[in-house]
């Protein structure tokens, strides 16, 4: 299958690579690595509802700052390479269309949820981050990774693992990330870009969101709403909400933490979990994800969204 997928990319004159809605280090990681290893005929799609406002703090990446966006991408592309997106639902409006126009398309991935929906499909399911399985690609396939590959793929492995402490990093995801030390990338200032650049305002709408947070099922649940109110009064962007759940779920005898956040088009649910598998939950709602991080889309008001996912996590509690 890689030589296939190699094949395929190295045949392609006008590929895009697709990352997944609202992106995170994982997938904007994989994409710089991606359009560094192919070059200048492949063009980057960063998928941002209703306006173009991908994390600055990834501005750092290789190629991202050029990345095309709604406003200006066209179809006119022969090949999609769809990287960490685990279901097709997770693009959106013309990227949908892109994909489903093109002549090739590929999906590599690491969510277990991903049941491959593209012609040429390399998914390892339950692997730390879509940026360990690309690197195993190129190695497999004898490519070079050069520096700006390592640049994102080390973004990549680094913001997925949760900084190499959630259970999908093994030691082998170890082993990658000295590798790519070894090729010269300063590990310490992309670990500073990532976690410690925040603006004061992100700041202060998380400690909104912590200091609000409530809890129920003897303390068991713990979750938190952004309604969009709060979004305006606090000029939130969409990446900052990334840390919030997981700051709920560290606190003593909370076993499954919720953010849930108002948008145009339903309310979008973060799961994380210490023991429950998160993905039980998201996908009584057509989400997925992994063991321990889930999300899905609840096409409902923002209490009444509660009230249905509260009543399916009694039922798995």
């Amino acid at each position: 299958m890689e030589r296939e997928i190699l094949d395929t990319i190295n045949k392609s004159l006008h590929p895009l690579i697709i990352t997944h809605i609202n992106p995170d280090g994982d997938t904007l990681g994989s994409a710089s690595a991606m359009k560094s290893f192919i070059g200048d005929k492949a063009d980057i799609l960063i998928q941002i509802e209703d306006n173009f406002n991908f994390p600055s703090s990834y501005s750092f990446l290789p190629y991202i700052n050029s990345a095309k966006n709604f406003s200006n991408i066209t179809d006119e592309y022969d090949l999609i390479i769809a990287l960490d997106i685990a279901s097709i639902d997770r693009m959106i409006g013309h990227a949908r269309e892109i994909f489903d126009k093109a002549k090739n398309t590929i999906v590599i991935d690491h969510h277990k949820t991903n049941k491959g929906y593209a012609k040429l499909n390399h998914i390892r399911g339950g692997i730390s981050s879509t940026g360990e399985v690309l690197y195993d690609f190129f190695k497999s396939l004898n490519i070079e990774v050069t520096k700006e590959m390592a640049i994102g793929l080390y973004a990549a492995i680094l913001t997925d693992t949760g900084c190499f402490k959630y259970e999908s990093t093994t030691s082998h995801t170890f082993e990658i990330a000295s590798e790519l030390s070894k090729i010269g990338i300063n590990i310490s200032e992309i670990a500073d870009l990532c976690y410690t650049n925040k603006p004061k305002n992100l700041i202060l709408f998380q400690n909104n969101l912590v200091s609000n947070a409530q809890f129920c099922l003897d303390d068991k649940v713990s979750y938190t709403l952004i309604s969009e109110e709060i979004l305006r009064k606090y000029n939130a962007k969409d990446e900052y909400t990334e840390g919030i759940c997981e700051t709920l779920r560290s606190i003593k005898n909370v076993e499954i933490a919720f953010v849930l956040k108002e948008t145009q088009t339903g309310v979008k649910v973060s799961i994380r979990t210490k023991n429950v598998d998160a993905t039980q939950i998201a996908q009584k709602f057509n989400g997925g994800g992994h063991k321990r991080a889930a999300g899905c889309t609840i096409k409902l008001k923002l209490n009444q969204a509660l009230e249905v996912l509260l009543r399916e996590t009694k039922k798995i509690l």
